[in-house]
């Protein structure tokens, strides 16, 4: 049985970017649950982000779905003006939204390096920087929140773990984790929190091919030393912790949600 979501977030406003499916969309719901208000962006996957309106309102908190393209400048800024506009402030920025487009380096074009690197890096940073300005207009208010505002990327272990055939991909997340520390040590003097959940394996649309067959899934459990694929709600838990009072000394940290993928499990022996 999964523990249940404690109300950690309640009177907070929080935008999930890439939340109509998957991590994202657990996310979102976990944070309805533990008592936000929640901003759904999407970029294609309009009934997914229905979905998510759906099972957030069902919980019984406010929601609101924007269609954004996390890599265009002029989207993001719309997108966290018509959130604040929406709700009247802005608590806790997710960033989550994130695509793969794998080849190996001798076939993969300019156009797929750039696309995963515009959504996956860049989308993050334009996320972040628009919730900053508004974090530090917004100042603190204690009785929402010890800190000014919190943002949580979405990354990956391949930001520590190589993976042939996906340079783009771990170039993305790699980056990702100096974007992190490079903002918690900039935005810390504002009280503004900054922090990364890296996902090992965890049974999504992206990779059910694998996890879904016996042979994909026996695969995939060699690399996991805990003995089980997680699930998007695994990460929803740790997320709704890390933007939480719970977790107001921290920033600047990975929290690595991997049952131990990270743990070089081809060294564990007999």
């Amino acid at each position: 049985m999964k523990p249940a979501i404690p109300e950690l977030l309640t009177g907070q406003t929080a935008l999930i970017t890439g939340a109509s499916s998957g991590i994202g969309q657990a996310i979102a719901i976990a944070m309805a649950q533990a008592g936000a208000r929640v901003v759904i962006n999407f970029h294609s996957d309009e009934e997914g982000a229905e979905k998510t309106r759906q099972v957030v309102e069902k919980a019984g908190r406010k929601a609101l779905v924007i269609q954004a393209d996390v890599g265009s400048e002029e989207e993001v800024k719309k997108m966290v003006a018509d959130a604040i506009d929406a709700f009247g402030s802005l608590d806790i920025l997710v960033n989550n939204a994130g695509i793969q487009k794998d080849a190996p380096l001798s076939d993969m074009s300019l156009k797929e390096w750039q696309q995963v690197l515009d959504t996956n890096l860049t989308g993050a940073f334009l996320c972040a920087r628009e919730a900053a300005i508004h974090f530090k207009k917004q100042g603190l208010r204690e009785e929402h929140s010890l800190a000014a505002g919190k943002i949580l990327f979405i990354s990956s272990v391949h930001d520590i773990i190589p993976w042939a055939g996906r340079a783009n991909y771990t170039a993305a997340k790699g980056g990702l984790m100096m974007l992190m520390k490079s903002l918690a040590q900039e935005l810390a003097r504002d009280r503004i929190r900054v922090n990364s959940i890296s996902p090992g394996a965890i049974k999504t649309a992206i990779n059910e091919q694998e996890w879904s067959q016996e042979e994909g899934k026996k695969k995939m459990l060699e690399q996991i030393p805990y003995g089980r694929i997680g699930d998007p709600e695994d990460i929803a838990r740790a997320a709704i912790w890390l933007v939480s009072d719970q977790a107001d000394y921290i920033t600047g940290a990975t929290l690595y949600v991997d049952g131990g993928m990270t743990l070089y499990p081809s060294f564990l022996g007999d």
